[in-house]
Order: C-alpha cells, then structure tokens, then sequence
C-alpha cells in the first residue's frame, strides 16, 4: 500500500526537476553569452571577413597557415626611371603569416581556404593603396617569418591581422626585436575588436621588450595628424567611445611597435557589414579606419630614416660608470616615464663640442638612478622624455638637494608633446614650490656664451602653430641665488642634434638646435 503523501512527493519532486532544469538553461544561456562575446571560445571570432559572401563549413583538416603559398603582388614595383621621388624601399608593408587555416564554402559551394593571418585578405592592398594617393609608390607583400631578411631598409613595417590567440616562437620574437631596434615597425590590428588577439599580441611584444611597457599614444601625437588630424573617430560597436585609441612600444622617440586595440582592416577593406555577424565585434567605420590608415602610411615613411638613425649603436653610448674628473660628462636622468628619447643624440653634440671649444669631453652619457647614485660630480643633469612620469618623494628629495648645491637641470620636451609638458611642470612644482618658470629673455648670456642664437629656426610644424614665436629662442628657467638652475625648452632641442627629419615634431632645427645645446653647455661649465 502506498503512502498518502505520495502525489505531494510527487509534485514536490517535480518542482525540484523544473527548478533543475531552469537552472541548467540558465546555466547554458551564460556559457553561451560568454562565447558570443569572445571570452569562451576565441574560435567564435574565426569568422571569414572578406568581401565575397561565404559561410563557414565544418572544419577540416587545420594547417600551419605558413605552409600556405603567398599572395601574387597587386603590381609589379616600378622602375627607377618612373619614381617622382628620391630613391626609396619598393615594399612599405609585409602582411605576417602566421596561425592556422580552416576551409569555407560561399553560397554557391565553391570552397575557400582562409587562415587567422588573412581573414580579411585586401586589407594590406587598400592600406597601401592609401600611401600611393599621397604619392608614396610602395608596395606590399605576404611575409613568411621563416624566411624572412628582418632588413627594415628593405621593409619599413610588418604588419599582423587576426582574430585568434596570436603564437609565435621565440627565435621569431627575438628576431622581431631586432628588427625593431635596428629601425623597422611592427603594426597588429585586431580587425574585430577581439580580446584574443589584441591581449596576446601585447603579451609577446612585451615579452620581446621586457623593460618596456605600452603607452597610449598621446592626441597630439604625429600618428594623428601627420596628413589628417583626427580629433574623433567612429566605431561600431564601442558606443561611448568618440577618440581614437591606440598603444604602443617607444623606441627612442618613435613607435616600434603599434596595437589597435579596434578593428581597422575591415575599414580598409570596406567589409565591415560582415562584421555584424560578431555581435561584440568593435572596429573603425570605413571613413575613420581610412584616416587612420593614411597618417599611419605616412608616419612609416616619415619615420623609417629616424629609425635607422636612432637605431644606430652608440659607438659612446650609455655608460653607469663614475667619469673621470677631469672631463665633462653628459649625465641624463633615468625616470619611470620614456627617458631616452632620441638615442645617439647626446654624443652628436658632444663630439660638436669637442670640435668646436677646449672644453674636455667624455663621449659616453652617464645614466643616473637618483634614488642611489652620487651627483655631487655632474655640473648638470639632463632631463627627457614623451609622455607623462613622476619622482618618488626620495627622488624629489635628492633634486632639492643638488639643485640648492648649484647643480643645473636641463629638461628638454622630446617631440614637443603636451603630456610631458604637464608632468614637467607637475614635478617642478614638488620640487620648487616657491618658485616658478619664467621665459629667459633673449639678452641673457646663455643665448651668447658662444653662438649668437638670438635668432632661431623651429621646425615647420612648430613655427605654423605658433607664429608669435618669430624666430627668437624660447626657454624657461628657474632662477636660484641669481643663476639659472633649471632650464627647460618645452619643444625639442635635442631632435636636432641628429640632423635627422621629424615629421611634426614641435622643436628647433638642427643648426640652431645644435647652437643651442652648445651655450648651455658653456653656460653651465661657466656658473
């Protein structure tokens, strides 16, 4: 005989059932959330984007996408005879292989082998294209690192595009390393906004540059107004978001390596409908994504020959020990921002020095840790940088110190940026107090201790911007016990003491530059 309370079992039983189940289906619906927007399953984001319509197949067999064969060239180079130019490298960009391959079928059945390297297969043509409209005859390639020369003269810039985890060996990062150090440019573009890609990109650049960090590219800076200045932009599906965002790697003063956190290839390759289909897809309109693309062609050109320059050995380069006393040493300040702006540059100017006076010079810059290193023997110590830094309290301390020992601190605004020229003043302040910047008039000593520089040249950027400047020498100092104990240039002196060109940079030009450099140097032996 069964037990009255029976059907409550029952009914108490199915209510757990149906509890179970909602919970299961609730359950799945947040996996399923997961994967769509890219956190679950990075093969969500293995979506073909190109411009014919296809679908995806069932996966087959999965190659090393590097056994695939190139791409032929969209046109042949031309010849020297034809270029409008001086001289210049054939190739501006080489499109990375890299990753897996997977078949596709289009509407009609016919299969298509697309790989994590080219789901977007003409972004790299329209991106050149762009740089031909500006007269810029260079072409692109497929690049297989494998076989590749890492010969930045031959290659300005590489250029990685994906989706899915990016994985590379570590022959080919330290090989990337060099490459970038010896002057060439490394681009990675997330084409859909995806996490995978755009995380594991930072990780192995970071990997090939331990003692360096991303920084996000200041508004003011060249990538965004060398040809167009691009104050907003338009994304689909970042809503809220209206300035372009970009990170990068610094080596010396420019971009050595370059992520796009958002999509751009899809704008250059005018597909972004297909983009719909990734619902947390995050990407460049065509219009801004082609803006994008045309300051960016231009800052690979401008750029290649600062490369090359700033990525020479320094034959006298940077030193940690003491100097012999009887020499001047070139001693720069180490900080937690980007100090070493433009590598080689001191030792131009010192071996002009050297030239041009008596003055005893030692070739080899001093770098100085202010939180432990003796500064009682630099008569100066010399302050760069691009973006924004800060001294510790015991650093601040230390600068407070040699200054009232009649030390003399040289800044100088590499590039002439404005996040640097907001920390200097922010850290000037701790550090003085009571005391403010003031312009040095142009009947000063400094301007004639050995040059006559009451008259300048500023770049061509810097003197469209600022007219009122008028060809006379603009710096700043702080006055103590009647010298001048800080001196700061808030655009670039120090870009011209390599005599290389820097498109945009805000700073003075090479001979007046070099002038420059040399009656402070004079100055401060003097006072």
């Amino acid at each position: 005989m069964q037990p009255r309370n029976e059907p409550k079992q029952r009914q108490q039983a199915g209510r757990k059932s149906t509890v179970y189940l909602m919970f299961f289906i609730f359950a799945a619906m947040i996996i399923s959330s997961l994967s769509i927007d890219g956190k679950a399953d990075e093969n969500d984001w293995f979506v073909y984007l190109g411009t014919q319509e296809a679908k995806k197949s069932p996966r087959k067999n999965i190659n090393a996408a590097e056994a695939l064969p190139p791409l032929p060239l969209p046109a042949t180079p031309l010849r020297r005879t034809e270029r409008k130019k001086p001289p210049q490298p054939d190739y501006l960009v080489g499109k990375v292989i890299w990753g897996e391959s997977a078949s596709f079928a289009d509407s009609t059945g016919k299969k298509l082998e697309i790989a994590d390297w080219n789901l977007c297969p003409t972004d790299t043509e329209k991106f050149v294209a762009q740089a031909r409209a500006m007269d810029l005859q260079y072409h692109w390639q497929n690049t297989n690192l494998n076989d590749f020369h890492f010969d930045p003269k031959k290659l300005p810039a590489l250029l990685f595009s994906g989706v899915r985890t990016l994985k590379l060996s570590d022959s080919h990062i330290q090989a990337l390393r060099d490459y970038i150090l010896n002057g060439g440019m490394i681009i990675c573009d997330s084409i859909a906004g995806s996490p995978y890609f755009y995380e594991s990109a930072k990780n192995i650049f970071l990997r090939a540059f331990p003692e360096s960090r991303f920084r996000i590219i200041p508004p003011d800076h060249p990538l965004y107004n060398i040809i167009v200045d691009i104050d907003k932009v338009t994304y689909k599906g970042n809503k809220g978001q209206s300035k372009p965002f970009m990170e990068g790697i610094y080596i010396g003063s420019r971009v050595g390596v370059l992520v796009s956190k958002f999509g751009m290839g899809c704008g250059w390759n005018r597909s972004t409908d297909r983009l719909k289909k990734l619902k947390n897809a995050a990407y460049y309109d065509v219009k801004s994504a082609n803006e994008i693309g045309v300051n960016l062609a231009a800052y690979i050109v401008g750029y290649a020959e600062v490369g090359l320059v700033e990525g020479r050995p320094e034959v006298f380069g940077l030193t940690d020990q003491t100097r012999p006393t009887d020499e001047f040493v070139f001693a720069q300040i180490k900080h937690d921002g980007l100090w070493n702006v433009h590598p080689g540059a001191a030792t131009a100017l010192l071996m002009k020095l050297r030239r041009y006076t008596s003055v005893r010079v030692n070739l080899k810059r001093a770098g100085v840790d202010l939180e432990k290193d003796d500064l009682s023997s630099y008569p100066f110590l010399y302050l760069t940088g691009l973006d924004d830094f800060s001294f510790s309290q015991n650093e601040i301390g230390t600068l407070q110190r040699y200054l009232n020992d009649e030390g003399v601190l040289l800044i100088n605004n590499g590039l002439g940026l404005g996040k640097f020229d907001a920390a200097v003043r922010r850290e000037l302040k701790r550090i003085l107090p009571n005391m403010t910047l003031q312009p040095i008039p142009t009947g000063h000593s400094l301007y004639s201790s050995l040059f006559d520089v009451s008259k300048v040249r500023y770049s061509p950027s810097l003197t469209k911007s600022k007219p009122e400047l008028n060809n006379q020498p603009y710096l700043l100092g702080v006055t103590i016990d009647g010298d001048v104990r800080v001196i700061y240039s808030p655009y670039d002196l120090e870009a011209g003491w390599l005599e290389v060109y820097y498109p945009l940079m805000k700073g003075y030009e090479s001979v007046s530059s070099q002038r420059l450099g040399i009656n402070m140097i004079i100055y401060i032996m003097t006072h």
